[in-house]
Order: structure tokens, then sequence, then C-alpha cells
């Protein structure tokens, strides 16, 4: 009884452990084995049968994979499936030389049964089909599938340099974290290996459908020479059995062979979408209703000819004639639908007797995007559409480097736009920005690294100003290997959708959000915020201090160290503006590290001597005033210095005395947006400071 419950202990810790790690060596064992040891024709039918099973296995999960990726461990899975073929293949030749003069069931029933049913027991037939059988795995599909990996896996590597490229802009531009940058490089990665690893194993398939036929030969030279000499049996009995036993043995082997080599084309061949082949095939197919209605007349006029099977034609042709009836119906209502929703949402009311009512008054979004007809797709997540989440992600990046949530983006259709594939984005009813879009498609983005022009015409990215062009999903790997950052058309729309708000960012943040921001903040330091609001500022004041670093691009994440200098500073100080300026130089760790990321050294233009000491002579009081003539070559001059800092790619930055800088920042921002102005008492001693430009007097 011990022994018992010992034995289950060792069955239940076996369960336990990750028992797929023994599965490839128990394999290797077992082909192993198979080539040693000789083994029983029960036996024999059993690994004969597992292949063939494996083999449906393999060619199955390669038709319902959507990506390729999906099924990595292809390659690996086509060694084994080959050596566990060879294996068998030596295996079942031994048998037929020791026991082959018994009879035709002396291999196994499997064997047998190829042998009689699928060639009807006539050996030139079996010698012919499996003959077929070879020309068809060796030169048609393991061939292909070769040549298609062989090229794909350069086209890859080509196409690395790119791909990566286009993963630093969009961790670069905060599109994605660090951790999905990581992800997808490992993504390249893999699917380079991959394509690198089914060039080689293509030479595997090869290679067996060669051994299938040497081996053919031996075992039917073979075979003769021990019938007749070793068993004494007649030259035709040894050639009927032998030879059927080694087409039986053959056939047995190649046709899961040739499955697999189909399982290799199919995953080779393949493009990545998020439909399986089968999906694939169906939907890209039978799509159009012209080209079946067309298939049916030609197939129509076929089936009238005397002398062919017209019954057969024209039973196909009725067939054909159905389908194009029914995808042109189904092609029809969705665009009624499409038209009923956009005439629902823009049908004026009439003959109303309803009095009009403040429900009737429309409150303007804070961001909405207006889409044309053709960008309706975009929405729609079972057609693959990702432009909510792209702006999910958009949102989520603001809120995480500024510092607070921007209001959520409406987006709806306008059928006033001037094409349906036009967007504009409004920020309060105001429009900021607008685009050409074409949903389907692809934008090849120059990145000044591209090798040569795309045959396709030439349009402006709208956020940037880059030139690019839309380029079909068929040449989306060509333009990455010349160079181009390729993106789909809701990375076009939620890119210049991230730009915008970076823009007007000042504009999106309300009284509303700055109490939502408050409250956040009461969270986690209730303190704080109980002490500053209202007993110390107001909530208007308060906004106005946040809302000035917004308008110059200061982020407000860190808003224990904005309440404690507000709460130090704001019991003497009630100005907004000077209030800014204190809140400033507390932040100056962070807004220096925005502007000079991992730099010791400060490059920044400042004023010319003359010129600073001018402007310092014109401060009356806690005001400014400066001659029209002496603002115009201030503005002229700063421009000019602004061209040269672009030059020799150093930071836009001014800097200047403490009393100048909120002064020239609201001057110089109306004209010189990219120009960021500095005061002196933000410079930290860690830093060196260099100065590139100087911006002369009169």
């Amino acid at each position: 009884m011990g022994n018992f419950f010992y034995i289950f202990r060792i069955i239940k810790n076996f369960k336990n452990i990750q028992w797929k790690v023994l599965a490839g060596p128990i394999l290797i064992l077992i082909i192993l084995s198979m080539m040693v040891l000789p083994l029983a024709p029960f036996i024999l039918d059993v690994f004969f049968t597992f292949n063939i099973a494996l083999s449906i296995i393999i060619l199955l999960v390669s038709m319902f994979t959507r990506k390729t990726l999906d099924f990595a461990a292809f390659p690996t899975v086509l060694l084994f499936s080959t050596l566990l073929r060879l294996a068998l293949n030596v295996a079942s030749t031994r048998v037929i030389f020791l026991n082959g003069h018994t009879g035709t069931y002396s291999a196994g029933r499997v064997i047998e049964s190829f042998g009689h049913f699928l060639v009807g027991g006539n050996f030139a037939i079996g010698i012919v089909v499996f003959i077929i059988l070879v020309i068809i795995n060796f030169m048609v599909i393991t061939k292909g599938a070769g040549r298609i990996a062989e090229v794909g896996a350069r086209f890859i590597l080509d196409a690395m340099p790119g791909k990566q490229m286009a993963i630093d802009a969009d961790l670069n531009a905060s599109l994605i974290g660090e951790a999905e940058a990581k992800k997808r490089r490992l993504q390249i990665t893999q699917e380079a290996d991959f394509y690198g690893s089914m060039d080689g194993a293509s030479k595997f398939v090869r290679g067996d459908a060669i051994a299938g036929i040497l081996i053919m030969v031996l075992n039917i030279c073979g075979g003769l020479i021990i019938g007749v000499f070793q068993h004494n049996m007649l030259l035709n009995k040894a050639a009927e059995v032998y030879t059927l036993l080694t087409i039986g043995d053959g056939l047995v082997a190649q046709i899961p062979a040739l499955v697999i080599s189909t399982a290799a084309g199919v995953i080779v061949t393949r493009v990545s979408t998020n439909q399986n082949v089968g999906e694939q095939m169906i939907s890209q197919l039978f799509c159009n209703s012209q080209v079946i209605l067309l298939s049916a007349i030609v197939l129509g006029i076929l089936g009238l000819v005397p002398g062919m099977p017209n019954i057969i034609f024209l039973v196909f042709t009725i067939l054909l004639f159905v389908l194009a009836w029914w995808l042109n119906q189904k092609k029809y209502n969705f665009k009624n639908d499409d038209m009923s929703i956009a005439e629902n949402k823009y049908k004026p009311i009439l003959n109303s007797n309803v009095e009009a009512s403040w429900n009737d008054v429309e409150l303007e979004d804070p961001i909405r995007i207006e889409i044309g007809l053709n960008l309706l797709p975009m929405l729609d997540a079972q057609k693959n559409g990702d432009l909510l989440e792209k702006i999910r992600i958009v949102r989520k990046k603001f809120a995480k480097d500024i510092g607070f949530l921007p209001p959520l983006v409406h987006i709806k259709h306008n059928i006033n736009l001037v094409e349906n594939n036009f967007y504009r984005i409004l920020i309060k009813g105001f429009e900021v920005g607008s685009g050409q879009c074409l949903y389907g498609k692809f934008m090849a983005i120059a990145t000044g690294q591209e090798i040569e022009e795309l045959p396709f015409k030439k349009v402006i990215e709208p956020a940037f100003g880059l030139s690019g062009y839309w380029i079909d999903q068929s040449f989306k790997i060509e333009a990455e290997r010349k160079g181009y950052s390729v993106v789909d058309a809701s990375s076009v729309i939620a890119t210049h959708l991230n730009f915008l708000i970076s823009q007007h960012i000042n504009e999106l943040f309300g009284r509303y959000e700055t109490q939502q921001l408050l409250d956040r903040v009461n969270s986690e330091i209730p303190k704080l915020t109980e002490d500053l609001i209202p007993n110390i500022i107001d909530l208007t004041t308060f906004h106005k201090i946040l809302k000035n670093l917004l308008l110059e691009n200061v982020p407000i994440r860190d808003m224990q160290t904005i309440l404690e200098t507000l709460s130090e500073h704001a019991v003497h100080q009630k100005d907004a503006n000077e209030l800014t300026s204190i809140v400033r130089i507390s932040l100056r760790k962070l807004i220096l590290q925005k502007l000079f990321y991992k730099k010791n050294v400060l490059e920044v233009m400042v004023l010319e001597a003359n010129l600073e000491k001018l402007l310092l002579d014109s401060f009356k009081g806690d005001k400014i005033n400066i001659e029209p003539g002496l603002s115009e070559v201030l503005l002229l001059k700063t421009q000019k210095s602004i061209e040269k800092q672009k030059s020799i790619n150093a930071p836009v930055v001014l800097l200047v005395p403490h009393v100048l800088r909120l002064f020239l920042s609201k001057f110089l921002r109306i004209h010189c947006q990219e120009l960021t102005v500095l005061s002196q008492l933000e410079i930290t001693d860690t830093y060196t400071i260099k100065v590139t430009n100087i911006i002369g007097s009169l």
C-alpha cells in the first residue's frame, strides 16, 4: 500500500512540473529508437498514423494563424517532422527486408492499405503516383516556398532599420511607452529570425523528397535481391511483393510530407492581417460583384458550346449569378445604412409642433474631429478600425506628461466636407487643423534618410508639414526598405491631434479641469490643498497660474512643489503673473531637463548688453514701455537669431534677466512660438552656460 501511494505521489508531482519541457527530448529519443531498434508491424502502424495526424494538425494550425509569428515554432516543427518521417522510413525498411517474404501484410496494415487501396494493388501505378507526389512536393511546393522564404528574409532584414526608426519616432512622440517599444523591437527581431529559419528549414523538405526517391530505389533493388537469393522467391513474385511494400511505405511517408510542405507554403505566402487564410481568401476573392457577374457570363457562354458538359456549366453559371446579386444587394444595403445614419444626424426638423426649449441648445465640444464618409470605418472595431484606441493613447500620453487629462474627443460625421476623405479638428468650435486621409492605405513619410522617391503622388503630412506619399499595403515593406517611416491612416489623424492639442493645451485647461485636478491632488495630499485654497488664494488665481505654466509648455505634474511654493509666497504676493514666475523658479530643474535633456552645457541666446540695458531702463514701476521702432528691431533680430540657433541644432532658448522674462515671453511668443524665454534665476549651478547667439542692439 505504501508503494502505491509513493507511485501516486510521483505521478501527481509530475503533473505539477512543466511537462512540456520533456516533449522535445522524448521525441528525439523515440526517433533514435526507431532508427536503431526493430519495431513490430503494429508499432509501425501506430507511428505512421501519428505522422499523418501530425501533418494534418500542422496544416490546420498554419491555416488558422492570423500572423506569421503566431506559429513561430514552425521551422523547428518542420525539422522534427522530417526526422520522424526519415526514422519511419528506416524502421519500415528494416521490417520489409526482414519479413517481406511472408506477404504484403508483413510491414503493417497501414503500408499494406496504401500499397493496395490507393494504387489498386498495381505496383506500376504506385511507382507513377509516388513519383508524381515527389515531383509536386519537390519541384512545385517546396521550391516555391523556399524561394518566398528567401526573398521574405531579405526584405525583412532590409526593412529592419526603417521599422526601428518608426518605433523610435513613436517613442519620442510619446505615442507608445518603453515597454511597448521593447515589445515591437522584439517582434521585428523574431520576424527576421523566423524567415531566416524558414529559408533553411525548407532545405529539410527538399532533402526529404530526394531521400524518399533514393529509399524507394534501394528498397526495390534490395527487396528483389533478398527475396530471390535469400528466400528463393520467384522474380515476378518478389517484384510484386517488395514493390508494393516499397510503394506503400513511400506513399505513407510522402503524403504527410506533401501536407507539411503545403503548410510551409501557407505560412510564408500569407500576409499578416487580423484574418486567417480562409477568411482572407473568401473576403478578397468573393467581394466584387462585377467580377463574379463577368465570370458567370463567360462560364455561361462556354456552357452553350455544343459538346461541352452543358448542365454542369449552366449550374455553376446560375450559382455565380446568384452570388453576384447577393454581393450587390449587400453593398447597396451598407451604403443605405451609412446614408441613413448621416441623414438622421443632420436632417432638419420640419413641421414640428414642439416648442423650442433649452434642450435644443447644443454646447460646443472642447475637442471635436469631423470626418468624411470614407473615414467612418476607422471607428468600427469590427472592421479593424483603431482610431478611437489611438485617441485614447493620445489623451493618456498628455495626462502622463503634462499633468492633467484633456477633455474627451468627440467624433462626428460631417457630410458638408469638401471630400469624403477629409477630416478637420476643432477646439471649442474653432478649426485648428484639417487634412486628407485615405482609409486602407499607409502614409510613407520622408525621414531625411530615404534613398529614392516613390511611384505615388506626393502629399504633405498634415501635422508637421513633411512630404510623403499615400501608398498601398503591398508597397509598405518596400517603402520602409527605402528609408521611409510608414504609418497607417488612423495614426496620421492621431498624430495630428496630438500636435494640435500640444499647441492649444492652455485653452483646454479650464476651471472645471482645475477643480478636477485639485480633487485628484486632495486625495493624495489633502492638507496642502485645504490650507491653500481658498484660504490663501482663490480658485481663479490658481487656475490662471497653472494656465500660465501650460502656455509656456511647463508640465504641471509636480503639484506638490507648486502647492508648497504658493503656500509660502501667496501670503504676500497676490498677482498671478508674479506667482507664476516664482513657481517657475521652483520648477527650474524640470524646465531645464525638458529643454536640455541629458546636457550639462546650456546653449542659449542672450541680449546684447546695450539692448538689455535699454530694455531695463524702459521699466517704470512694474510695467515696461518701449518705442515701436525698438520693438520692431527687437523682433527682427530675434527671428534672425532663432534661425542661426536652428542651424546649429541648438534649443531655441533666450536667457534674460528675471525682470525682463515675463515681458519678453509675452511679446515674442506672438511671433516666435518655438522660442522659450528663461530667467537667469531659473538656471541651477550644476549647468554651464554657453552663449551661441547674441541678439544685437540698434
